[in-house]
């Protein structure tokens, strides 16, 4: 058995054992569990002459055959090379379904899981850490030398320089998930293309701020009344770095804006007149989704948003041992009023 280290996960992908046959990834950055996970499920159907194919199988998969997983991945390919299968983690795909898996010489194929946060106490990590033929590896947010090299191998294949102090700030502004560290990236290069290099003012016209960001994500998600991706969107913002008390604070001054908008258009004014007036004045990404919002949402029940809110940030203030666990309620409850409109 082999414990890998965050700091060492690139380097054991770039060479897995040819006895790892099963790899977990799981951590706060999903977009880094999604991206390792798909290179290692590209790098395992490598092995094998002729390549073999990677298939996902979900959840909803294994509703009309609930053996199916079990099936793909004993089954020998008909077209040759070892079938590969990638899947999470789920109500269904879980310790007691793969535990039978993780035996030296059941499986003729391959596998690549994704989870979320996993403690050290949870049955699937240990699954995947004590068997001979598996291996879980941790995807923690970006620290300053990950980003480097991201930054570094995207301006390679991109054939672009970036100036050293261009470089600073790019990566200032990333981190908060690898998934939407390389958008950024990418857009930046789509903006820059055909210049040859990349300037300060460059990543300052286009590139945003990953932690305003990630809880403008969260902000979007509970008002419009998606508590499933809302915790999912605070998990990932406190994972980067965010307090949730502050998310707490984010939350009431956004569901303030809400009611000064929505009580402008009680008293008969336009939502671009409304708008108009608000300071800081509302982002373009955002204005369209918060003027369909609005109107789902009447002065009262904001009113009692705020009340929920306001009773939130009192209590993780009195106990901020339990402000992770106080936000993820808030925002189930902030949530759930949009639902009973």
């Amino acid at each position: 058995m082999v414990a890998v280290k965050g700091a060492q996960a690139a380097s054991f992908l770039k060479a897995l054992e040819p006895r790892i046959v099963a790899v977990l990834f799981y951590g706060d950055d999903a977009g880094l569990v999604s991206e390792r996970a798909r290179a290692a499920a590209n790098t395992l159907a490598q092995r094998s002459k002729p390549p073999g194919e990677v298939l996902r199988i979900e959840d909803s998969d294994l509703d009309g055959d609930a053996d199916r997983l079990h099936t793909e991945l004993r089954t020998v390919s008909m077209f040759g090379g070892a079938r590969v299968i990638r899947t999470s983690t789920s109500r269904k795909i879980n310790t007691q379904l793969l535990k039978p898996l993780l035996e030296p010489g059941v499986m003729t194929g391959m596998l690549v899981v994704e989870a979320g946060g996993l403690r050290r106490e949870d049955a699937i990590l240990k699954l995947f850490e004590g068997s001979s033929i598996a291996l879980a590896v941790p995807c923690y947010p970006d620290e300053s030398r990950d980003l480097d090299t991201v930054i570094k191998d995207a301006m390679a294949a991109a054939k672009m320089e970036i100036a050293p102090d261009a470089r600073q700030l790019l990566a200032s502004r990333l981190g908060a998930d690898r998934a939407l560290s390389r958008a950024e990236i990418d857009k930046l290069l789509l903006y820059a293309h055909g210049t040859g290099k990349i300037n300060v003012e460059d990543v300052e016209a286009i590139v945003g701020d990953a932690s305003e960001m990630a809880i403008d994500a969260v902000l979007m998600a509970v008002s419009g009344g998606n508590g499933r991706k809302a915790i999912m969107e605070l998990d990932r913002a406190v994972a980067s770095g965010e307090s949730p008390q502050g998310i707490i604070v984010m939350t009431l001054r956004h569901f303030q804006r809400l009611h000064r908008l929505r009580a402008a258009l009680e008293m008969g004014r336009s939502f671009d007149d409304a708008a108009r007036s608000m300071r800081p004045p509302l982002h373009f990404k955002t204005r369209g989704v918060i003027e369909a919002q609005i109107r789902a949402w009447d002065a009262a029940r904001l009113d009692r948003a705020i009340a929920v809110i306001s009773r939130t940030a009192k209590d993780a203030r009195l106990a901020s041992q339990l402000e992770s666990t106080l936000a993820e309620r808030m925002m189930l409850e902030l949530a759930a009023m949009v639902a009973r409109r």
